[in-house]
């Protein structure tokens, strides 16, 4: 019996979900490869079974890069088709629509949507190709030489090494041939949008989401950051670091194409794209990542339930002036400088002794970068409690590295404007000047008592682990 051939006028549907872009998607590649029309499709999920839903500022963020994405695949000639609802129901339901004979996606890195996708390949009557389309290289390429997921970085981003130079990224197609276009939701009907308040002027002022403001931000960085970019990227108080990490995100750029763009002499902001590699490799290995400590002993971590001390941390109010600076900048813009995301990480788990998943879900609701591994790997590193952690016991002093990393304290004072007439020798303990200002709190913990109470916590785990 011959085998039935749907005719080349039926056509593929292309699941776009953290791949955002029309340059080197290898999805995208493969959906044209096949020489059929293309269907650009992006369903929003909010339901998926352990899904981490996008927080306020992704979702503001993604609002923008859909925006982005729409006028761009309408120029290639494929508009893009929106839809709300579970994926396994809404894409299954598109493909009936429209007669597609193959779904062609990326390849997702999160443990639940990789779920999603096995029983997403199993409610549909056609073929899912799923492609490589977030990372440099494949999570099981590369392996220990006992043939283990690595738990180190150093050693990881040397294997990573090995593999380069790397394929070059691939080009934007110049047209996309599209089949007829079946009904689509609104964007602006899904509400992605804060409203009242709208809290989101900050963000507007600070960034240009979609593939175009990518490529805009990693120029403008080539040109006039990378040279500087080992001796400022700890400087909170100069533009020193790339800040592609919200458009690494949502995938408007792939690795590659930064590395292939910033080329050689760049070790160090290599190694920086490589940690965001990292922290996806122990996500695809370790599951438990974004709520389980990786060190089991940290499960009986005695941590304070200070309700207080949280809403002050998280408002910028702790009296510590980088922290507080740096929570602030969070809040207004949906980024933070990464020195002082340590900082202000380190402070709440270490002098506070708060929970690291509390601070993990307030990054996760107001940052616009934020990405699941990157987010899960940095707390559990900071608290002491996940891979390559150490020395765990490790406990930042803020008001020391606001001396070292912003001497003239003008990070701090651009976020924190209540120290603005503080001299530069207290601007950073001002509890110690002559007359401190009273427009801003006292610090809710004594730096030296948290320091020793989060000591002491440690030597009980060591106790208790021996």
């Amino acid at each position: 019996m011959r085998k039935f051939r749907a005719p080349m006028t039926a056509p593929v549907l292309l699941l776009l979900r953290r791949e955002l872009r029309t340059a080197d998607n290898a999805a995208l590649a493969g959906a044209l490869a096949s020489g059929r029309p293309v269907l650009p499709v992006f369903v929003l999920d909010d339901l998926a079974p352990g899904a981490w839903a996008p927080g306020g500022a992704s979702r503001w963020w993604l609002h923008h890069s859909l925006a982005a994405l729409q006028a761009d695949l309408a120029a290639l000639g494929a508009p893009l088709v929106l839809r709300r609802g579970r994926i396994e129901f809404e894409v299954p339901k598109l493909v009936g629509e429209t007669g597609a004979v193959e779904v062609h996606a990326g390849m997702p890195t999160e443990p639940w949507a990789r779920r999603l996708y096995h029983t997403l390949r199993a409610a549909l009557p056609v073929k899912l190709v799923v492609h490589e389309t977030t990372l440099l290289l494949h999570p099981d390429r590369i392996r220990t030489q006992a043939d283990t997921p690595y738990g180190v970085y150093t050693p990881f981003s040397r294997a990573c090494k090995a593999q380069f130079p790397l394929a070059a990224p691939l080009p934007a197609p110049a047209h996309i041939p599209a089949p007829p276009y079946p009904p689509s939701d609104v964007l602006g009907e899904w509400g992605l949008l804060p409203q009242k308040p709208d809290w989101a002027g900050g963000l507007r002022a600070s960034w240009t989401p979609g593939e175009r403001g990518a490529m805009a931000r990693l120029l403008a960085f080539r040109d006039a950051g990378l040279n500087a970019y080992a001796d400022q990227r700890d400087v909170p108080g100069v533009d020193g670091t790339s800040m592609l990490s919200p458009h690494l995100a949502w995938g408007e750029i792939s690795p590659r194409q930064i590395l292939a763009v910033v080329g050689n002499g760049s070790d160090k902001f290599t190694n920086e794209v490589l940690w965001r590699e990292f922290a996806a490799n122990l996500l695809w290995h370790q599951h438990g990542l974004p709520e389980t400590p990786l060190r089991p002993e940290f499960a009986d971590m005695p941590w304070r339930d200070d309700p207080a001390g949280l809403a002050a941390w998280q408002h910028g109010r702790t009296g510590i002036p980088l922290v507080d600076a740096g929570m602030r900048q969070l809040w207004q813009t949906g980024w933070m400088h990464n020195r002082v995301r340590m900082v202000t990480a380190s402070f709440l788990v270490k002098h506070l002794m708060i929970p690291w998943q509390a601070g993990e879900a307030w990054f996760w609701d107001t940052l616009v970068d934020a990405d699941l591994a990157q987010n899960a790997a940095s707390w559990q590193w900071v608290a002491g409690c996940g891979a390559d952690a150490a020395p765990y016991f490790r406990v930042f002093n803020p008001a020391l590295q606001g001396a070292k990393f912003d001497p003239t304290g003008a990070y701090v004072r651009r976020y924190v404007p209540e120290l603005a007439q503080v001299p530069d020798r207290f601007v950073h303990a001002p509890w110690e000047a002559p007359n401190p200002p009273r427009n801003y709190p006292r610090p809710v913990v004594d730096l030296a008592v948290g320091r020793e109470r989060a000591l002491a916590a440690f030597a009980g785990l060591k106790r208790s682990a021996a």
